[in-house]
C-alpha cells in the first residue's frame, strides 16, 4: 500500500534576476557591448537612448485606441485583465528608475578607430610560393594538400599515409609515399626556413642547412641538432664537448648559433591583429598622493525602458473592454516590460557591486598602488575583501578572477593583488607576492655559469629572516615559470 506523508525542505534556489546578475557580474568589459546588443535585439521594450532618433513617431497607437474604446465594460470583467498596475509602468523619463546614466569624464574613452594592417596569412603565402613552382597536375594537388594539413605554427604532424589516403577519398588522386616525400622536399624549401617540418629537430636542421654548411660552427650545429639534441636541451655542456670534440668557446658559439632558429616557423608570418585586447574595468590615477578610482564609462552603458512600450499600458488602461487577443498582447508587453526593468537592474547592480569591490582592494593595498612596490603589498584573500564589502566570497571572486585595473604602473588583473600570508621569524605576517620578489631579484642578479639551486634560495631566504621550506621555493618558482637551475646554466 502506498504511503503518503508530507515533508518540509529547506532549499536555496536562485531567482532568475539573480542569476542574470551573476552572468553580467563575470563577464568582462570586453564581452559586454557584445552582451548589452544580444539583449536589445532579444527585448524591443530595452532602448539605447545613443542609438536612437531624437525625434520619436507619435500617435501610432491612436487607431487601436480607438477601437478599443467600442468594447463594453461586462468584456473587460469576464477577461480578467485587471491583474497589472499600470501605475507601475507608466513614469516619465526624467523620474524613471529603470535607466542608466553613468557619468566617467574617462579621457581614455575617446572614439578612436585601430587601423588594421593587411597582411598575408602564412597559408596565403605559402600558396602563393607553390603556385610559382613548375608542377604537374597531380604534384600540385599534393602540394596543396601538404600546406592544408600544417599546423599553426608550421608543422606537418598528419601521417604521411593519412595524407595518401585524403588525397585517394577526397581529390581522387592515387599517389604513393615517395610522391608525397617528394613534393614534401619542395614545400621545406618554401620560405620561412624551417617549414614543413615532422617534429622540431628536423626543424631545426632545415634551417641550419640554408646556411653556409661550409663554416665549421654550423657543421657543428648541425651534427649537436641530429644527434645529440637531448643533451643540448637538457644543458648537459660538458657532455656535449666530449662527443662532438670543442672546446668552451667553440661550444658557445655553436649554443649561440641554434639559439638564433625559430622553433616554430609557422608563427613569423601569424597575423598579429587577432591578439585578445585588455580593456580596462577600473582606472586608479595618483592625484598628489591621494588615490582616485574611477570606472570605465564601458560598464556603464545608458539604457531605459521602451516609452512606447509603457504607452501600449497606457492605451489599454483607457480601453474600455479587452478580448483575448489583447489580453495576450498585453501579457506579452509586460513580459518584455519586465525583462527590461530585471536587465537594466542588473547591469546597475553590476556598476555597483565591481566599485564597491575594487574601493575595498584598492584601499587594503593602498601604500602598493600609491608606490608600485610589490614589497609593500598585504596579504590578502577573497574571505578579506568580502568581509569588508558585506558580499559573498564567490561574488569577490568572480570579480577577481576577470577585471582589470589600469594603473599608471600598468594593467593588472584584479586576482593578481590576492596573496598568502606568509609569517616571518619576528613574527610579522608578509605576503607571499614579497617572497616571490626576492627570489626573482636573486635569480636576475646570479651567475648564470653556476644559477642558484633551490637549496641555496631556500637558505637565502632564511638569512634574510623567512623561514620557507625548499618545496615551497620550488613551487614559486614554478609559479613563476622560472625553470630549475640546471635549464638556467648558460656559457
Amino acid at each position: 500500500m502506498l504511503k503518503q506523508h508530507l515533508q518540509q525542505k529547506l532549499l536555496q534556489k536562485l531567482s532568475p534576476q539573480q542569476i542574470q546578475f551573476i552572468k553580467l557580474l563575470q563577464v568582462p568589459t570586453v564581452a559586454l557591448d557584445t552582451r548589452i546588443k544580444e539583449e536589445l535585439e532579444e527585448n524591443p521594450a530595452l532602448e539605447d537612448p545613443s542609438l536612437m532618433s531624437l525625434d520619436e513617431p507619435k500617435g501610432e497607437y491612436d487607431d487601436l485606441n480607438e477601437d478599443r474604446e467600442d468594447y463594453d465594460q461586462e468584456s473587460r470583467e469576464e477577461s480578467g485583465m485587471d491583474e497589472f498596475n499600470v501605475e507601475d509602468y507608466l513614469q516619465d523619463d526624467q523620474s524613471n528608475d529603470y535607466s542608466t546614466s553613468y557619468n566617467n569624464n574617462d579621457d581614455d574613452e575617446e572614439k578612436k578607430e585601430t587601423p588594421i594592417a593587411i597582411e598575408s596569412t602564412f597559408f596565403e603565402s605559402l600558396q602563393e610560393q607553390l603556385d610559382l613552382v613548375p608542377l604537374s597536375d597531380t604534384d600540385f594537388i599534393v602540394g596543396k594538400q601538404i600546406i592544408g594539413s600544417l599546423d599553426d605554427d608550421g608543422y606537418l604532424r598528419r601521417p604521411i599515409t593519412s595524407m595518401i589516403d585524403d588525397l585517394a577519398f577526397s581529390q581522387n588522386v592515387m599517389v604513393e609515399e615517395e610522391d608525397v616525400l617528394e613534393m614534401l622536399k619542395v614545400i621545406q624549401s618554401f620560405e620561412p626556413p624551417g617549414i614543413a617540418a615532422r617534429d622540431l629537430q628536423e626543424c631545426l636542421s632545415l634551417q641550419l642547412k640554408r646556411k653556409d654548411t661550409h663554416n665549421p660552427i654550423i657543421k657543428k650545429a648541425i651534427t649537436i641538432v641530429e644527434h645529440h639534441l637531448d643533451e643540448f636541451t637538457r644543458k648537459h655542456y660538458d657532455k656535449l664537448e666530449k662527443s662532438v670534440g670543442l672546446n668552451s668557446e667553440e661550444l658557445k658559439e655553436v649554443v649561440a648559433e641554434i639559439l638564433r632558429l625559430n622553433p616554430k616557423p609557422g608563427d613569423s608570418n601569424q597575423v598579429t591583429t587577432k591578439q585578445l585586447q585588455i580593456i580596462p574595468d577600473f582606472h586608479i590615477t595618483n592625484n598628489d598622493g591621494t588615490l582616485i578610482l574611477t570606472l570605465n564609462s564601458k560598464n556603464a552603458p545608458e539604457l531605459r525602458v521602451s516609452r512606447s512600450y509603457m504607452d501600449m499600458f497606457d492605451h489599454y488602461d483607457k480601453a474600455a473592454q479587452k478580448d483575448k487577443k489583447l489580453k495576450e498582447a498585453v501579457q506579452f508587453v509586460k513580459q518584455k516590460l519586465d525583462s527590461a526593468k530585471w536587465f537594466i537592474d542588473a547591469i546597475k547592480q553590476r556598476q555597483q557591486t565591481l566599485l564597491k569591490t575594487m574601493n575595498a582592494i584598492m584601499h587594503y593595498q593602498y601604500d602598493y598602488f600609491l608606490t608600485a612596490d610589490e614589497r609593500k603589498m598585504k596579504p590578502m584573500i577573497l574571505k578579506d575583501i568580502a568581509d569588508k564589502i558585506g558580499m559573498d566570497i564567490s561574488t569577490v571572486s568572480r570579480v577577481a578572477n576577470s577585471k582589470y585595473v589600469q594603473t599608471e604602473f600598468g594593467t593588472f588583473l584584479l586576482k593578481s593583488f590576492f596573496s598568502e600570508a606568509i609569517q616571518t621569524e619576528t613574527g610579522e605576517e608578509v605576503s607571499n607576492k614579497e617572497v616571490k620578489k626576492i627570489l626573482e631579484d636573486c635569480i636576475g642578479n646570479e651567475d648564470k655559469r653556476r644559477p642558484l639551486a633551490d637549496e641555496k634560495l631556500t637558505e637565502i631566504l632564511k638569512e634574510r629572516g623567512y623561514n620557507i621550506a625548499r618545496r615551497t621555493v620550488a613551487k614559486y618558482r614554478e609559479q613563476m615559470n622560472i625553470p630549475v637551475a640546471r635549464l638556467r646554466k648558460e656559457l
